[in-house]
């Protein structure tokens, strides 16, 4: 199982919110590039990074932040806020970013994912699917649109896409347990990558998601408040996975 330690930024800073609730932060760091350093020496193959504010404003924000990062580490780094044109994810990639995750424009128009497939290739593009109740968010989880997190999946996997980030956001930053059922669900049904976000507290979470046949997690607010050690996940996780094959444009 692939582990993702993110590194969520609002203001140039490394924050977590809760719930998705832009009024419910708390901060890590100062520099996201210090915490993405510390994670990488702690054994992290893959980054997850989330433009916070972009996810709001529609466009990168925190690119200088994104920028240092990818300038201090040379794992593979998936990206996601605000990503809602090829171009911006022509210049992502062009950068050193590994991965786009998009969201928002998933929803509000699915062929777009097709045309970005046709261009990157399954392997760049990701779509985010960030559900409330079952239902897709967009716009940084402000508003919950009429098309279901199932119905989302399938016509991305119509599209070619390989890859989803499954976020259930009432668990988003609560460490009460990820949403296990449901992203067995997805797997299930759609046989992609499913990556496991929101809620994930103690090894005994990961334990379950790999049990249950989920291919990747997205640890957040566990490892910043110590619930998870970062080395001992890697090595009972990731012993004995393949290589990524991810390396930097």
């Amino acid at each position: 199982m692939q582990l993702y330690p993110a590194i969520d930024m609002k203001g140039g800073r490394c924050v977590r919110l809760t719930q998705g609730l832009f009024d419910n932060v708390t901060v890590y760091a100062d520099t996201p590039a210090d915490m993405a350093r510390l994670w990488v020496s702690q054994g992290a193959s893959f980054l997850h990074l989330v433009d916070l504010d972009g996810a709001l404003a529609g466009h990168s924000v925190n690119e200088p932040a994104i920028l240092e990062i990818l300038k201090q580490v040379s794992v593979p780094v998936q990206l996601g806020g605000g990503i809602r044109s090829a171009e911006m994810v022509r210049r992502l990639i062009s950068l050193g970013v590994s991965r786009c995750i998009i969201g928002t424009k998933a929803v509000e128009r699915p062929e777009f994912m097709k045309e970005l497939i046709k261009e990157f290739g399954p392997d760049r593009i990701v779509a985010g699917v960030d559900a409330k109740d079952g239902m897709a968010a967009i716009h940084g989880w402000e508003r919950v649109s009429v098309i279901s997190a199932v119905d989302l999946c399938m016509q991305m996997k119509e599209f070619g896409v390989h890859h989803i980030v499954y976020t259930d956001i009432s668990k988003d930053g609560t460490m009460t347990g990820p949403n296990v059922a449901y992203t067995k669900l997805l797997t299930e049904k759609t046989g992609l990558d499913v990556i496991a976000s929101g809620g994930i507290s103690c090894m005994e979470d990961l334990v379950r998601l790999q049990e249950n046949g989920i291919s990747g997690a997205i640890i957040g607010k566990a490892l910043y408040e110590k619930k998870i050690s970062l080395p001992e996940a890697v090595s009972r996780f990731e012993e004995h996975k393949e290589d990524t094959g991810y390396g930097r444009l």
